[in-house]
Formats: structure tokens, sequence, C-alpha cells
């Protein structure tokens, strides 16, 4: 048998109480979304905190907007996050069954369709305030790799979103059937890539870690567009990588395309995850080199 790490016995639900005839359970994935939550916002508030960190020593907003803020943001990623879902992935789908497209907590949610939603609340927010929306956007950008290190730690815990089949020996045993169905792949127990972690160590904690030095250490806030220029990128960059080793969304596969290319000519092409991420990183160097051509350091 090939070398393969087990399914670590981590049960999705952290706790469940028993009320009024109903199951109320505590998982994992929620509460990854709660801490980034409270984490990103406690991290932009020490960040206006620190007014020599902004241009002109002067912050575009202050702690009590952050908290106005915070709302707006978890609005932008709920229904951003599920109209994405639904225009990215499933359009027929749900087209067929509109019904279905609230039905949040029946799971669906995409990376960037909250992305784009957060950008709205953000300009929204800010021209109603009348603050610099780009800063507000370098703070939110700056942490909010907290949120994805957690979110993808959790997918792991949930045994979903895993990579293809691979003979590596770091490859984790997944349960489930859907998870074993490697027929002609992998002889045996089928081990999968865990792109999870792989997009936790990216998507995360290394483009977190870069991007929290450049802004606290390094002056980055300073020059608005930097960290969020530099976050859109850095995000698109991985995300296409991880792409190459995570298993494609089941609808984009089919026998004549079983590596669920959402694009592709003669055998070649790109997952949905790529040619959204194409867009990202476009955007993201762009405004890089915008910031360093018109506000030079």
């Amino acid at each position: 048998m090939q070398a393969a790490i087990p399914f670590p016995d981590i049960s999705p639900e952290i706790f469940s109480i028993p009320l009024f005839g109903m199951e109320f359970a505590l998982r994992w994935y929620a509460l990854a979304y709660i801490v980034g939550i409270v984490i990103g916002w406690r991290l932009v508030v020490a960040t206006v905190k620190r007014p020599a960190l902004w241009p002109g020593g002067t912050a575009p907003m202050k702690p009590s907007d952050v908290e106005d803020l915070l709302t707006w943001v978890i609005l932008g990623v709920i229904l951003g996050g599920r109209l994405g879902y639904v225009l990215f992935y499933q359009p027929g789908y749900y087209l067929s069954n509109p019904g279905q497209i609230l039905q949040v907590w029946e799971g669906g949610m995409a990376f960037h369709g909250g992305l784009l939603g957060v950008v709205l609340a953000v300009i929204l927010f800010s021209r109603a305030r009348g603050i610099n929306w780009v800063s507000v956007a370098d703070a939110l950008c700056m942490v909010t790799p907290v949120g994805l290190l957690l979110g993808r730690a959790a997918n792991f815990i949930n045994a979903e979103l895993w990579g293809r089949p691979t003979d590596l020996p770091w490859g984790v045993i997944f349960p489930g059937r859907a998870a074993q169905d490697c027929a002609g792949v992998v002889a045996g127990l089928c081990a999968r890539h865990p792109s999870q972690l792989y997009e936790a160590a990216l998507e995360g904690m290394i483009l977190g870690a870069v991007l929290l030095w450049l802004g606290w250490r390094r002056g980055a806030l300073q020059l608005p567009g930097t960290l969020t220029g530099l976050f859109f990128a850095g995000y698109g960059i991985a995300r296409f990588l991880v792409e190459f080793v995570r298993q494609p969304d089941a609808q984009f596969v089919s026998p004549g395309n079983p590596l669920g290319l959402a694009w592709h000519v003669g055998g070649y092409g790109l997952t949905m995850g790529q040619l959204l991420s194409l867009p990202m990183i476009a955007f993201g160097l762009g405004m890089v080199l915008w910031v360093r051509r018109v506000r030079p350091a």
C-alpha cells in the first residue's frame, strides 16, 4: 500500500445543544467565520489607532467607523458569496430553482463573489462617510488572510474541497464515497492532495504575514492601493496554482472532460477557479504599478 495519511477523526461539530425539540450545533466552519471576523476587526482597529502608518499621519477612519463597516462587510460576504456561487458555478440549476437561491444554509458560497460583495460594500460605505475607500480597502485586505487561513482549515476539518488523487506521501485519505471515487487512478484507498491546507498556507499564512509586515513595518499604507493590489495579485496567484491539484467542481466534470475544466481546447484549459483568478491577478498587478507610477515612494 502506498504511503498516505489517514484523515484525522475530527467532528465538524464542536458541540450541539437540543433546544425546543431541535438540535443546534456550533460547527468549526461557523467558528472560523466568527473568529476570523473578530480578529480582522481588532487588527483594523489597532491599525487606525496608529496614525503614523497612514498618509499625512491621519487614519482614514475612527475606531467607531470600523465597527459600522463590519456590518457592511458581513453583508457583502454573505450576499456576494452566495450570488457569486449561483452565477459562476450553477446558473442553470438556480434559474430553474430560484427558490433555493436564498437557502444559504444548504451550502454553496464562492470566494470571488464574496470578494466582489465586500468591494461594493467598502465603496458604498466610504462614499456615505466621505472616506477614502482605497485606504479602507488596504486595511481590510491586510487582515483578510486571517479569515482565509481559518476558513481553509475548517474546510479540511469538514473533509470538503479536497484535491485530486495523489500517490505523494502527504496525501490524505479523506472519508466518504465521493472522496474515494478514484477508480482507475489510484489502487486501494484513495489519497488526495490536502489542497485546503495548501490554500491555508499560501492564501492565509504566507500572504497575511507579508501584508501585515509591509503595512506595519514597511510603510505600505502610506501608498494607498499598494496592499489592495498585492492582496488581489497574491490571492489570485495562490489560487491559480492550487487549482492544478484541487478537485474540480462536479458540475464541470464529464466523460470528455475528466479534469473539470471550465474552458478548454484539445484537452488543455483552465478551471473556473483559475478563470476567476486571472482578472484578480491582472487587477492587482495593475494597481501596484499604477500606485508606484502615480505616487512614487
